[in-house]
């Protein structure tokens, strides 16, 4: 047959893999992680966590923490979940949450909203004063006290939570327990709505 020879003829880049099978080139854009927090309202009632929790990890999708709990509605309650995914990640997260039966609402927060975390950490008892004066540089309190350690209660971003959790190492941190992330928009915006 007349034509080039498969040396002489044109060879796009970009069009097809290793193996020459011909691709999308977006197939190939590798994605950065980055963190996500979505609030979820959803029907109060038993089994909705383990339905939630299932999906993730069937899905195997990084969940950081997850936090839920009643709303001014006794038949719902909010879950704030901070996942770090892939944007793909992130946006089938959001679908496949708004499948679930249980499931009324979810938003992903923007960057700037309200977002806290609780801890409790359990230190050493043998200065108690210079533990007092730690916890009130983070606004903290000392909710108990013994002997042998002294328990204190910081309230924050997770950034303050980190940083306080490192100045309390000098008085040899026992325990620490944090509760994840709750989170709320800034503004009148809101999710207390029903189907």
């Amino acid at each position: 047959m007349p034509g080039p020879s498969p040396h002489d003829r044109m060879h796009p880049k970009g069009r097809r893999n290793k193996q020459g099978i011909r691709i999308d080139p977006e197939a190939e854009v590798t994605h950065e992680p980055r963190q996500a927090v979505l609030s979820a309202l959803v029907k109060h009632k038993p089994g909705v966590l383990s339905e939630v929790s299932a999906l993730f990890s069937r899905r195997q999708f990084n969940i950081e923490s997850l936090t839920v709990g009643p709303t001014v509605d006794d038949d719902t309650a909010r879950m704030t979940i901070l996942i770090e995914e892939p944007e793909p990640g992130i946006d089938q997260a959001k679908k496949q949450l708004r499948k679930l039966v249980p499931v009324i609402e979810v938003t992903e927060l923007d960057p700037t909203a309200v977002r806290r975390e609780l801890a409790l950490i359990k230190v050493g008892g043998e200065k108690p004063d210079d533990v007092n004066a730690v916890a009130e540089m983070y606004d903290g309190q000392a909710v108990d006290a013994s002997t042998d350690s002294v328990t204190v209660e910081i309230t924050g971003s997770k950034q303050k939570i980190d940083a306080a959790v490192e100045a309390f190492k000098q008085f040899d941190v026992q325990e620490v327990v944090r509760t994840g992330a709750a989170a709320l928009e800034r503004g009148p915006k809101t999710l207390e709505k029903h189907d």
